[in-house]
């Protein structure tokens, strides 16, 4: 506050010692103007009032308030500065409903998409998300993780589209598989009850758009006991599995369409078993992650950079990907990326 209130004495005390041909009144408009940058409603029509105030007194000191010019510089002030403190109030306004929407996409975001678990079974979890669209928290990508008797089952997956318009079939996919994915079904059984209840849901959605949606897919078992895992890909990127300092991408042998699709064309599940001991990490991503550009417009070399954070734990070696993917980015993602990072914990023992 001291620089428009100094602004308004200094401008008032030269204008007022300055030969009677220089006016510099009407820059006491400055004050209000700056106070509005960095202050409230209240305390910008306060140094506006003020500056209309420090005009009267030069007009006082010098010429008289009965000028014709003094009048139209005061009259001048007064417009200027309750337009300034009009648009301070409004920018307030649209900071308290940006505040709202803020508030409601983080609500939305712990239904939806709740948080992993720092553990669970044989485990240990991390996961980030980074949304397309500024203000929003939450968008079309998605991940999940739900306990069977045996094991741990988790599924990543991408709406077609990027932002809150594909939320719908988000929270559609993973209520699903929250309420499937513990029953004792095979993952076979697990996926093609998935694409039924996408694409039940879809053929009777009455938007165009939302009818021809559909939702990429990887979902894994993962056994409390043993060294291997299922994976079914519906369409996905492949997931990486970092082993002894190395990478390896988890290819489906018989890749099924992604989910949503399943009745266009009656798909077999085939599940592919991988090996997943303990120590090795894996790591599942939506393509929002690969298919982020950099300003020469090339792709993110993923499967290169994530080599050198390979023996970190799942948070670290996030926090590490997180960074060098915005890095890469410039900031910013052109769509919404996912990424869940999974580590199998040693035997304990009895």
């Amino acid at each position: 506050m001291a620089l428009p209130l100094g602004l308004i004495v200094v401008i008032t005390v030269v204008d007022i010692l300055s030969p009677p041909n220089i006016h510099l009144g009407p820059l006491l408009v400055v004050a209000p103007a700056i106070t509005a940058s960095f202050a409230g409603t209240r305390l910008t029509a306060l140094v506006g009032v003020l500056a209309v105030a420090a005009l009267t007194v030069i007009g006082v000191m010098r010429d008289g308030l009965t000028t014709s010019n003094h009048e139209s510089q005061i009259a001048s002030l007064i417009v200027v500065s309750a337009l300034v403190v009009a648009f301070r109030a409004l920018r307030e306004r649209h900071a308290r409903e940006l505040v709202q929407v803020r508030s409601v996409s983080e609500a939305a975001q712990q239904v939806l998409l709740r948080p992993l678990p720092d553990r669970i079974g044989s485990l240990r979890i991390a996961s980030v998300y980074l949304a397309a669209e500024a203000e929003a928290q939450i968008g079309g990508d998605l991940y999940a993780a739900s306990r069977t008797r045996d094991g741990t089952r988790l599924i990543v997956g991408d709406v077609r589209g990027k932002g809150l318009t594909s939320l719908g079939e988000a929270a559609l996919l993973l209520g699903a598989f929250r309420a499937a994915a513990h029953l004792q079904a095979s993952l076979p059984e697990l996926a093609a009850y998935l694409d039924g209840s996408v694409s039940w849901d879809l053929a009777a959605a009455a938007d165009a758009d939302a009818a021809e949606s559909f939702i990429t897919a990887v979902i894994l078992d993962i056994p409390d006991d043993g060294t291997r895992i299922q994976v079914i890909n519906c369409g996905h990127p492949p997931p990486l599995l970092l082993h002894a300092g190395q990478v390896l991408t988890l290819e489906a042998s018989r890749p099924a369409p992604p989910l949503g699709l399943g009745g266009l064309m009656e798909p077999q599940y085939w599940p592919d078993f991988f090996s997943f001991r303990p120590e090795d990490r894996l790591l599942l991503y939506t393509d929002g992650v690969i298919e982020a550009r950099d300003t020469a417009r090339a792709f993110y070399p993923l499967t290169d950079r994530i080599r050198a954070w390979s023996a970190e734990r799942p948070a670290t070696l996030l926090h590490h990907l997180r960074r060098d993917l915005l890095t890469h980015a410039g900031g910013r993602l052109g769509d919404d990326a996912a990424m869940v990072a999974v580590e199998r914990l040693p035997d304990e023992g009895p």
